[in-house]
């Protein structure tokens, strides 16, 4: 049996043009979804400074998708560490708030991929030219946030790239978040940092001619919505929705709007495998 055939219910569903409309019992009767959210994760999650209002591609995408559902959206907004928490203990529907889908988060949750994004190695202006070739990178002090799953990536790639060719490994260096390891950049209390590949240009951006990538991405994966595994009709409900976008051309356009054609994907992944 194949892997795509694993996924019979997404199968099924997608199959079905009315399937949409099977969204379970308690969330056609609220006429609401609530969705967890960390607010802090520009461009895919932001509050606008100015306004307060809650921006991003992330945003734009879950209310597309709610309204293709016939749904309004309550957000629910929590710490990057509490979302799983949160989303088992009952304080939501569903994760929608730029979290990697990987073999670790699927033990309790399933995700339905919506982008891909990479780990990417930056630094300062004023030291990019020590860091031709990202085994340059090999035996310095590299931050990224403690939650994420980057410290694993990095952990992972040095093991194979920098230890394995006999070289000293990546010191991994966990901080409180992406203005947290700009900041101890800044201060050279690291050598060097890593990143959403699809943040950081945007944060570049408000600190300009300050900080340059090195590199390609490292690693390419998905980041998807998290819905709890007993939560399938939800789960292939919104799938449904967001292959209607993708056809529409809707999705294409929401991630135009953000510059970010380059993380889009080719169609339905659930738990990083494609359904057709």
């Amino acid at each position: 049996m194949s892997k795509k055939a694993t996924i019979a219910g997404v199968l099924i569903a997608l199959a079905s043009p009315l399937f949409a409309q099977d969204l379970p019992e308690s969330i056609k009767a609220s006429g609401e979804v609530v969705v967890l959210n960390q607010p802090e994760y520009a461009p895919m999650e932001y509050r606008d400074p100015a306004t307060g209002e809650l921006r991003g591609l992330d945003v734009d995408l879950q209310l597309a998708l709610a309204k293709e559902l016939g749904l309004k959206v309550k957000w629910s907004e929590s710490t990057f560490e509490q979302l799983i928490p949160s989303l088992l203990t009952g304080r939501a529907n569903l994760i929608h708030s730029g979290m990697s889908d990987t073999e670790k988060r699927r033990e309790n949750l399933d995700f339905l991929d919506y982008m891909k994004s990479g780990a990417q190695f930056y630094t300062t202006d004023a030291r990019k030219g020590e860091f031709q070739a990202l085994t340059d990178f090999c035996g310095k002090r590299v931050g990224m946030p403690k939650t994420t799953s980057f410290p694993a990536d990095v952990a992972s790639w040095s093991e194979q790239n920098c230890i394995a060719a006999g070289k000293p490994g990546i010191t991994v260096m966990g901080t409180e978040g992406s203005a947290d390891t700009f900041m101890q950049l800044k201060q050279g209390r690291i050598d060097a940092g890593v990143q959403g590949s699809e943040t950081l240009p945007y944060l570049m951006s408000q600190d300009p001619k300050t900080f340059s990538k090195v590199g390609p991405p490292f690693t390419v994966k998905k980041q998807g919505m998290g819905f709890l595994k007993k939560d399938n009709d939800l789960r292939d409900a919104y799938a449904t929705a967001l292959r209607k976008l993708m056809i529409s051309g809707e999705y294409k356009a929401i991630f135009a709007k953000w510059k970010q054609e380059d993380n889009q994907l080719d169609g339905i992944y659930v738990n990083d495998i494609a359904v057709e």
